[in-house]
């Protein structure tokens, strides 16, 4: 039979629950979010107990990997081949990724890990987060001053950063007008971190050349 809620020690969430109220259940001790992000999980004020953040070696990996390909997949043009049909040879050079500024936002465990990875290979990598870090082969920047030098250089520029009421519209037009023209944008992190309709209009008149995006914001 059903428990009363204060005999409840944890409790494994998922935000679409229709349970949002959880002030009955005042023995939890712990609560397991199933989402991604945690903007869900803080919002809710009756969720009391302290937020704990469960690192994934393996989905830090996959991140990696991930941000790795979209990058070299624009840096080296690779669509630009895919997409013909005309069977026509027309060669394109790309610059060495030595020659391809890269800019990452957000120096989290997967920020940094992408950050190592893509200066691994040759990219000048300039990482960007509120608070000043130390990352080996980085350039570290913070601040707000901070975010205009990184979007200033960011001929990639990567997104992995948490949805946050300070981040959510960072990437609005003002932002996207600071990147080099034709710069590509690269968005496995939360989808409302960018401004559907600036991004759109930076797309049409060219100041950003592609986006890739693992994410959207919902309908």
């Amino acid at each position: 039979m059903p428990r009363s809620p204060e005999t409840i020690d944890y409790i494994v969430y998922a935000p679409s629950s229709d349970v949002r109220d959880f002030s009955p259940f005042t023995g939890v001790k712990a609560v397991l979010n199933l989402w991604a992000g945690v903007e869900d999980v803080v919002a809710n004020e009756t969720l009391r107990v302290p937020l704990a953040r469960m690192v994934d070696p393996g989905m830090t990996d996959g991140m990696v990997e991930w941000c790795v390909a979209h990058a070299m997949r624009h840096h080296l043009g690779i669509d630009r081949d895919i997409c013909r049909r005309d069977a026509a040879w027309d060669p394109h050079v790309p610059p060495l990724a030595r020659e391809r500024p890269l800019t990452i936002l957000g120096l989290g465990v997967l920020g940094r890990a992408a950050a190592g990875a893509l200066s691994g290979l040759g990219f000048p990598v300039a990482g960007w987060s509120r608070t000043a870090k130390d990352v080996p082969g980085v350039t570290c920047l913070s601040g707000e001053s901070g975010l205009v030098e990184a979007l200033r250089r960011a001929e990639l520029l990567i997104l992995l950063l948490p949805l946050t009421p300070e981040t959510a519209g960072l990437m609005n037009s003002e932002r996207l007008a600071l990147l080099p023209k034709g710069a590509i944008l690269i968005n496995p992190g939360r989808g409302p971190l960018i401004d559907d309709a600036a991004l759109l209009a930076a797309l049409a008149r060219g100041q950003v050349a592609h986006a890739t995006r693992d994410v959207f914001r919902e309908a």
